[in-house]
């Protein structure tokens, strides 16, 4: 047995077929409005037959900005949109972009045809698209004198700039001519060198805007020096010129906020950077002010004025410190000297002697110190104070200790 597939997954892989078929993702289809339900969300279902068969559709509400007409039962359209698979239910619809009636179908071959022949020699490229100058002082229109379009695109410039000159050329947007004279219009006014075109009217049927399908208006764009803008229509609307201009506006109030620019946004803008300019001037100033000073301080001690000051100040602190210095050692040597004289004077026989004291020596001159030492009738010397005396030992007599007189 080989393997299952969940419905799921069937359903899933024929909608990636569906997908993937570039013939289904757009696609004409032409039949009989049957079965067709307004739903309150704003989607319409509907059913396309013929005599041999039928097709389920569905139109969302997002699309129905571009339905100029209430879909009706028994009435032949054309639908333009793909077709896939609705996974829920395992069925295939098609899912309608636009709609119009039959008698228009010819109208939007015609519209395929040069859309793809134009294409093919490279009108649409990218590469070929002048950029929209930013801040234009002059701005060429091209539309109807009268009506909603011119009005909105002189009121949105006047609000936005009105410093920025409008040149109108008031051209022909619908019916015989209407080509031709838009055509005029492109190159009268690339002649007078504008900053930017617009060209462009309201809203209004396939036939109401087919003078800007036409080739003459294509080619005229593509030739036009100066950078157009195009602006025909509603938001839904696509035409020809829509893919050959410079910039596309969905509606002519889009392209009067496109072309002009907000003079008093760029006033605040100005106003802002000039705040800025001053901010980081200021901020500049105060730095390189400080780095003066900083300079002028370095600078200040590095002089040679300073520095014999400082050298000075140095050499007097010095001085002073040698000085007090050497008055703590004085004082500490005259302190050390005091306690030496005061102790030489207590070991000086001097001393003794003024005290009433004598020191006896023998007649070599060893000072006695033991009556052990000297004999009967030596000579011996006795010094004072004031002189010596020599004298002759008569007697010797020892004296008795105390430690024997205590026994």
């Amino acid at each position: 047995m080989g393997q299952a597939y969940s419905v799921t997954e069937i359903n899933q892989y024929i909608k990636n077929m569906f997908i993937k078929d570039p013939y289904l993702n757009h696609i004409y289809v032409k039949g009989e409005v049957s079965n067709c339900k307004y739903h309150t969300s704003g989607h319409i279902y509907f059913t396309l037959k013929d005599t041999q068969g039928q097709l389920t559709c569905v139109m969302f509400a997002g699309q129905r900005r571009g339905l100029s007409f209430r879909m009706e039962e028994g009435q032949s359209v054309i639908v333009l949109g793909s077709i896939s698979v609705y996974e829920r239910d395992g069925k295939y619809q098609l899912y309608a972009n636009q709609i119009v009636l039959d008698g228009l179908g010819a109208l939007y071959e015609r519209f395929e045809k040069l859309k793809k022949d134009l294409e093919t020699e490279g009108l649409f490229d990218k590469t070929h698209k002048k950029s929209i100058p930013p801040y234009p002082r002059r701005v060429g229109i091209v539309t109807a004198s009268t009506g909603a379009a011119i009005q909105d695109i002189v009121n949105i410039s006047k609000r936005r700039n009105p410093y920025v000159q409008l040149i109108l050329y008031p051209a022909l947007v619908q019916g015989a001519g209407a080509g031709e004279s838009i055509v005029r219009g492109i190159k009268a006014l690339d002649k007078l060198g504008p900053d930017v075109i617009i060209i462009g009217r309201g809203g209004g049927s396939i036939e109401d805007l087919w003078a800007f399908n036409e080739e003459i208006v294509a080619r005229a764009i593509y030739s036009c020096s100066t950078p157009i803008i195009s602006a025909v229509g509603h938001e839904t609307d696509v035409t020809i010129a829509d893919y050959v201009a410079d910039l596309r506006a969905p509606t002519p109030s889009a392209a009067a906020e496109l072309a002009v620019n907000d003079y008093i946004s760029l006033a605040n803008l100005l106003q802002e950077y000039k705040r800025r300019i001053y901010k980081a001037a200021m901020h500049n100033v105060t730095y390189y002010q400080s780095k003066l000073r900083e300079l002028k301080l370095r600078l200040f001690y590095a002089s040679p004025t300073y520095q014999i000051k400082q050298k000075r100040q140095q050499l007097i602190d010095m001085e002073q410190r040698l000085t007090h210095h050497m008055d703590l050692k004085l004082k500490d040597a005259r302190h050390r000297l005091e306690l030496y004289i005061t102790k030489l004077e207590g070991l000086s026989p001097l001393s003794k002697l003024k005290k009433g004291y004598a020191m006896v020596r023998d007649k070599d001159g060893m000072a006695l110190q033991s009556i052990k030492s000297v004999n009967k009738d030596d000579l011996i010397t006795v010094s004072l104070l004031d002189g010596e005396i020599v004298s002759r030992v008569e007697d010797i007599k020892e004296i008795e200790s105390r430690m024997d007189r205590n026994h």
